[in-house]
């Protein structure tokens, strides 16, 4: 059986997510993979992905806040909202300075209601909207509450009758950077589109730490254990109480401990996600008890 753990890939152009859990899969020898959050085949950067057992964490790491670099074209509209979509007007961006410019980011930072992107995953009557908009659809996605804790202009690059603006974004889980370019565009009355996108933060994990693609089949994985105790805090428990949680019966949680907790056993092994409802506590994800010599 393959090693189980949590694998960082960074991601280049060109390809989709799913192609990294092909790859992934022939290099790690099973098809038990996933990943925690698409990225488009434009975009570079971390992708988390999941292997063997450590496929349950990964939905606890699926909303947890993202950090990407990106570039926004001001002056020009796609069909896409980035830079893979047809031109759909060019008024050009002379009039957008960078006074104005950092307002129009200002108003998009903090609290915001936002319409994905039609060319989304988001499925629409259990279908994705891409596939929908490409079979010639009118798609009209609802609006969703996200958090963009983070908007920075980096740098205001015009370039001929448009503008290239180089920024920083943090930002919740579910949150559409496309989507930012483009109300950006519509707030400076002139339109725009994203034309580079970097993920290099997941939560706790940096691209940094990431392995290529090339690298798959020798890429260290970090352990369930690891990852679980840096998403939510690590509770170590006594063998007799980790015996109890493993056989799903509810155990007297210790103080001070409010919320989820990644369970930990006296031998570091990830015994599963506990959650504390009153004065016990019990596991709401159970993790098979690891063999001798397997990652922990």
């Amino acid at each position: 059986m393959a090693d189980s753990g949590i694998l960082l890939v960074d991601k280049p152009q060109g390809i989709t997510s799913h192609d990294v859990v092909a790859r992934s899969r022939r290099a790690r020898g099973t098809r038990k993979i996933g990943h925690a959050g698409t990225l488009d085949p434009m975009a570079t950067g971390l992708l988390v992905v999941g292997v063997e057992q450590a496929t349950r964490l990964l939905t606890f790491l699926v909303g947890l806040d993202k950090t990407y670099r990106a570039v926004i074209r001001l002056g020009e509209t796609t069909s896409t909202d980035d830079a893979d979509g047809e031109s759909t007007g060019r008024p050009g961006a002379e009039g957008a300075d960078e006074a104005a410019i950092r307002a129009g980011v200002a108003r998009l930072t903090g609290a915001i209601s936002q319409v994905p992107s039609a060319v989304s995953a988001i499925k629409v009557d259990g279908r994705r909207a891409y596939d929908r908009v490409r079979a010639g659809e009118e798609v009209e996605l609802a609006a969703r509450d996200v958090v963009v804790s983070r908007f920075d202009v980096l740098e205001v690059r015009p370039q001929g009758d448009l503008v290239d603006v180089d920024v920083v974004v943090d930002c919740s889980s579910g949150t559409y950077i496309r989507a930012l370019a483009r109300d950006l565009g519509q707030t400076l009355g002139c339109g725009g589109h994203l034309t580079a996108l970097r993920r290099t933060r997941v939560g706790p994990f940096g691209v940094e730490g990431a392995w290529d693609v090339d690298a798959l089949a020798e890429a260290e994985l970090a352990t369930p254990a690891e990852v679980a105790a840096q998403v939510l805090g690590r509770l170590d428990v006594p063998a007799d109480v980790a015996r109890d949680l493993r056989h799903g019966k509810r155990v007297d949680a210790p103080d001070p401990f409010d919320g989820r907790r990644a369970a930990i056993d006296p031998d570091g092994a990830l015994i599963g996600v506990v959650e504390r409802r009153g004065s016990s506590m019990k596991s709401i994800m159970n993790m098979p008890e690891p063999q001798e010599g397997s990652a922990r």
